[in-house]
């Protein structure tokens, strides 16, 4: 099988995790972009990296990159494509666009010409035209615009690959599963040690948190991908890739989510539950106020509400709270914390380790390492100072 570019976008942040796994996963020129790393590989390396980045949120597969000044001449360029080594004209195609540039303003414009292109192309070709199909379709084609540079793609994922498939339900404004992912790796925890997140929601992070643990690829939940409707499928190829667990390994420890809103516990009980993760991940309904010191060494990594989508009576005394109870009851061990308000932040009272920016939705926010010292910071310092 010969090697092909290929395009993984995932989320602003999230780049240099997303070119460390697809390293690992033995992607040849990995090149680091903005929301977005390029890579090179086969047809089971495509099938892979669907199938097991944690951080990825689609793989596109570049067909021709081009230079265009109006959308005339991308119709042009789509056009001058072998569409009919891809499809034909009883097949359904979608489009979508995303355009950054002074001559394109609109992504529908632009993707709407690519549409045209394709569609004309075929009917003078066999005197048909494929059927645009928004949901599903046969294709699905991509078009990227940056200033004059242009990249016509096809999208092997489908739905965005964060749509991993055990969410059964959801909480209000759930953690997207591939930022959770990324938050996990970013802490470097592999499953060292017990992992606890005192405010789970639906259970998004404990649960990418035993996928980590165990190295169970992502994908195993998914229904179906873009790719396997494709006329070059090798359903025996993927099959082979979906059953191979030998990467997967034992977890030793246990992770622990917890919430003090029956609903959210519930709806993390099902997760977890449709995961089939309920050996790996102990809930309890329980508030953060009732947090105890935990009798192992433990990561804990959680999500608070901003008060942006989620309003709660007093948002200041909750992170005061929060710091609080980390410092009675966290002593030894590390807490990450992803947060948008800087006043929030201040609340906690502790001095952060570490600070990276990273985009929940559009609200740019901090994810926040706190070390929780033993006994008071200056007595560690003092200590560390004398040695």
């Amino acid at each position: 099988m010969r090697d092909f570019e290929m395009i993984a976008k995932t989320f602003q942040g999230l780049e240099e995790l997303l070119a460390t796994e697809l390293i690992q996963l033995g992607a040849n020129d990995v090149q680091i972009g903005r929301r977005m790393v390029s890579f090179s590989g086969d047809k089971a390396m495509m099938y892979r990296a669907n199938f097991a980045l944690r951080t990825a949120i689609r793989i596109l597969k570049p067909l021709k990159h081009f230079k265009a000044n109006t959308p005339d001449e991308v119709y042009d360029m789509v056009k001058r494509y072998p569409w009919d080594t891809l499809m034909d004209a009883g097949k359904t195609f979608a489009v979508d666009a995303v355009v950054f540039g002074e001559e394109f303003r609109h992504s529908k414009f632009a993707a709407y010409r690519v549409k045209d292109a394709i569609a004309d192309y075929f009917r003078e070709k066999e005197g048909k035209r494929p059927s645009v199909r928004m949901n599903n379709p046969d294709l699905q084609v991509h078009l990227h615009i940056a200033q004059k540079d242009c990249t016509l793609a096809l999208d092997s994922s489908g739905e965005s690959l964060h749509r991993r498939g055990y969410r059964q339900e959801a909480t209000e404004a759930p953690l997207n599963e591939v930022l959770a992912a990324g938050m996990i790796l970013m802490t470097g925890w592999t499953g060292e040690c017990d992992f606890i997140d005192p405010m789970c929601g639906s259970g998004t992070l404990p649960i990418e948190a035993a996928l980590i643990a165990r190295n169970i690829a992502p994908g195993v939940f998914r229904k179906e991908y873009a790719f396997e409707k494709w006329s070059d499928y090798d359903a025996e190829l993927f099959n082979d890739i979906y059953n191979d667990d030998s990467r997967e390994r034992p977890f030793e420890h246990r992770i622990y989510g917890y919430d003090n809103s029956p609903k959210a516990y519930h709806t993390a009980m099902h997760n977890v539950k449709s995961a089939g993760l309920s050996r790996d991940v102990a809930l309890k309904l329980q508030p953060f106020q009732q947090f105890e010191q935990p009798k192992e060494k433990a990561l804990l990594v959680t999500n608070p509400p901003y008060g942006e989508r989620i309003s709660t009576d007093n948002l200041l005394a909750l992170y005061q709270m929060i710091g609080e109870r980390l410092k009675h009851a966290f002593a030894g061990n590390d807490a990450w914390i992803l947060s948008y308000r800087e006043e929030c932040f201040d609340q906690i009272g502790l001095k952060p380790d570490r600070k990276i920016k990273l985009y929940n939705g559009a609200l740019e926010c901090e994810f926040r390492k706190y070390h929780i010292f033993d006994g008071k910071y200056k007595a560690f310092k003092a200590g560390t100072q004398e040695k």
